[in-house]
């Protein structure tokens, strides 16, 4: 039997959950029991979960109601239970990677984002699932993790996405009120997209990666999926800073709100990527321009802006080749990568670990020269927009190029932000083919994620697509 607590609340935003326990409306115990069972009750039915760490969770509520009782308040996160992605660490509690090989490896020890935001008074609630090692041996199928297909919670025979496949359905569902999910080159804007809630990829180096597994060295971001970009600020300022254990992490501080009160807020200056509608779906092209529509209200809209003519595409996945095949080569070398669950992640290592050094090292020192012309392109602009993803999601059992032949996956600024380190949020805006979400991504200079939060946050104030709630039964 579910706790008493009414969807209206476990569906509440951050802010508002965080004032109704400092209230002493409700409290962390009863919050965290509310979501549990909703873990339980469904969360193996969307492939989202991998472990619920009730007993930590109960724990953690515990200490949580006994702090802000006695006014010992952490601050907007103290209390909050959450879910993590299965490739960050924690101590006593299998580690996953979404693969079978490494089911049951456990370590000793908790990646940085999780003791920060124990630190913060949040409440761990969930390991989340993922695709196998984060889609880094070129899976094409959902069914690609040993817990089965991740599942959109709008339509259950859809995706969910990837690879940040289990925090997308959790956050979507309310089964958490935010989780942490990983991008290398699109592990969260396109499940963002894909179960319609809040994704944001913070500029490389923004947060620790210490604790997580690792893909691609130099592409790896961690990152907040919530209700609303205000969530999404308000997790990244608990995860962000320096971290002696990560030699990658910036101690360059993040303050949001970045319009101070009592400033007189400005239009804001938005580019349209060039192309950026072209060959996608009616749905999404449609919902996009609303969308453009909508933001004209409070923003000066540029179109069709170019981007640099450089192979971002091509040097993403060439450098994710590479190191991926570095980061498993215990794996392929071995050849359990024969375990995976996805044909493909069974064989691509092995092509992966072909990968010439020549060619590695020129798309290495490509990216100095596509950062450099980058910067001076958003230099220009508050933030470019474009659909989060080119389709709405794809279905569970199909090969992905069969899924929607002759339309695009999604835009040029996924692998672009990527290669370069920059921040993206991607918020909902609609509906499309099925009745699955679509999105909106902002991208911006890197070091922006407040003014892409407050921008996403704005948008978000004139419409109504972030608080719209899946039927599960």
């Amino acid at each position: 039997m579910e706790p008493d607590l009414p969807e209206d609340i476990l569906y509440s935003p951050i802010a508002e959950l965080g004032a109704m326990l400092r209230a002493r409306k409700i409290s962390s115990l009863e919050l965290t029991e509310a979501y549990l069972s909703r873990l339980e009750r469904y969360g193996a039915k969307f492939g989202a979960v991998v472990t619920i760490t009730r007993e930590l969770a109960l724990r953690e509520a515990k200490q949580a109601d006994a702090e802000i009782k006695a006014g010992k308040i952490r601050g907007p996160l103290h209390g909050i239970p959450y879910g993590v992605k299965d490739l960050l660490a924690t101590k006593g509690i299998p580690t996953t990677w979404g693969a079978k090989p490494y089911k049951d490896q456990v370590f000793d020890y908790d990646a940085t984002v999780v003791e920060k935001l124990r630190a913060a008074g949040a409440v761990l609630v969930a390991k989340l699932a993922m695709v196998e090692l984060a889609g880094g041996f070129g899976y094409n199928s959902a069914d690609a993790s040993f817990t089965g297909p991740g599942r959109t919670p709008w339509n259950r025979d859809f995706w969910s996405g990837g690879s940040s496949s289990g925090p997308g359905a959790a956050v979507a569902a309310a089964f958490v009120p935010f989780a942490i999910g990983s991008e290398t080159s699109g592990s969260i804007i396109t499940p963002a997209a894909y179960c319609g809630v809040s994704g944001l990829r913070p500029t490389y180096g923004r947060v620790s990666r210490h604790g997580a597994m690792a893909l691609c060295w130099t592409l790896d971001k961690l990152g907040p999926m919530c209700r609303t970009a205000n969530d999404c600020a308000l997790v990244l300022a608990a995860i962000a800073g320096r971290d002696k254990l990560d030699p990658t992490s910036s101690a360059r501080s993040f303050v949001y709100p970045e319009i101070e009160k009592g400033k007189r807020a400005r239009r804001f200056r938005i580019g349209i990527v060039k192309d950026s509608t072209k060959s996608v779906q009616p749905e999404v092209k449609k919902n996009f321009e609303q969308s453009v529509e909508i933001l004209k209200g409070f923003a000066d809209i540029v179109p069709d802006v170019q981007f640099p003519d450089m192979p971002f595409g091509a040097a993403v996945g060439l450098i994710v080749g590479a190191e991926g095949a570095s980061a498993f080569r215990d794996l392929i070398d071995s050849g359990k990568s024969s375990e995976l669950q996805d044909p493909d992640d069974r064989w691509g290592g092995y092509s992966n670990a072909m990968t010439l050094a020549v060619d590695y090292l020129h798309a290495m020192r490509l990216r100095t020269p596509m950062k450099r012309a980058m910067e001076a392109l958003y230099s220009q602009y508050d933030a470019l927009i474009a659909p989060s993803r080119g389709t709405v999601s794809y279905p569970v059992g199909k090969p992905f190029e069969l899924a929607y032949p002759g339309v695009g996956g999604g835009p040029p600024v996924i692998p672009a932000g990527n290669v370069v380190g920059q921040p993206a949020i991607s918020v909902p805006n609609g509906f499309g083919e099925n009745n699955l979400p679509t999105g909106i991504q902002f991208t911006g200079r890197i070091w922006s994620e407040a003014r892409l939060c407050t921008i996403a946050a704005a948008y978000q104030k004139a419409t109504d697509w972030h608080t719209k709630r899946p039927k599960l039964d």
